[in-house]
């Protein structure tokens, strides 16, 4: 006999269709945001971010790098503060993202914490982060640390985006970067590199299909309950 699901509402159930994981390529350059934790004169998780910029440019992406000096503390202003609006319309406009953090006290800054809190869940109709490609980086001023990249990773999957497996995490910054903010030769700069790849091969990958990959039986039921519930309503 065939199973049954007294659970669920087999209705809104969707077979994986590998066709739709498949479909036509976009021809655009991928579309990047970049996101730093810092506002300090010499940071150097700036200059790992326009590092990061420089790479994903050379392997043929659209690059936007956001400024975070001006942002308010989230809830401090209304939306419409013209630095949240620049930070949401441009995680809407792009297709895979790049947060890079200090680790500060054992975590990420609030500075990076801010600017992701700033980017809601949805909009009406919008969600500024799902299906969306992550990587995540950190610097910091000891020795090596993964506290930062894990928390964001945490937020990255809260934010419904697709994490990348590589990541960076750059000890002892002020030891890997010249005096013009280029990052030197070295193990952490391959692994960079490593990332920004990785990254631009996930974002070709899933782009196309992240409508798809985001499509949910749980959303498909609910959005169907509140078709029928408004439907009720005007027929009252």
């Amino acid at each position: 006999m065939p199973e049954t699901f007294p659970a669920a509402s087999p209705e809104y159930f969707r077979t994986p269709d590998p066709d739709a994981l498949c479909p036509a390529s976009s021809t655009h350059k991928p579309r990047i945001l970049i996101l730093y934790g810092s506002a300090r004169d010499v940071s150097y998780s700036r200059f790992l971010a326009h590092e990061a910029r420089r790479l994903l440019e050379h392997f043929g992406c659209e690059v936007r790098v956001y400024d975070p000096r001006g942002l308010p503390l989230p809830d401090e202003a209304p939306v419409s503060h013209p630095k949240v609006q620049e930070l949401r319309e441009l995680s809407q406009w792009s297709e895979g993202q790049v947060w890079v953090s200090p680790e500060r006290h054992g975590a990420m800054t609030g500075i990076m914490k801010a600017q992701i809190d700033w980017i809601p869940l949805a909009l009406g109709s919008i969600r500024p982060t799902q299906g969306k490609t992550l990587a995540v980086m950190e610097v910091s001023g000891g020795s090596q640390s993964f506290n930062a990249v894990n928390q964001m990773r945490i937020l990255g999957r809260w934010m419904r985006m697709i994490t990348i497996p590589n990541q960076s995490s750059v000890a002892k910054a002020y030891q890997e970067f010249d005096a013009d903010g280029r990052m030197k030769a070295s193990s952490y700069y391959d692994r960079v590199v490593d990332v920004c790849e990785e990254l631009v091969k996930f974002t070709l990958l899933t782009r196309d299909a992240s409508a798809y990959l985001t499509d949910r039986y749980s959303e498909r039921k609910e959005d169907a309950e509140k078709l029928e519930n408004r439907v009720k309503l005007k027929s009252v």
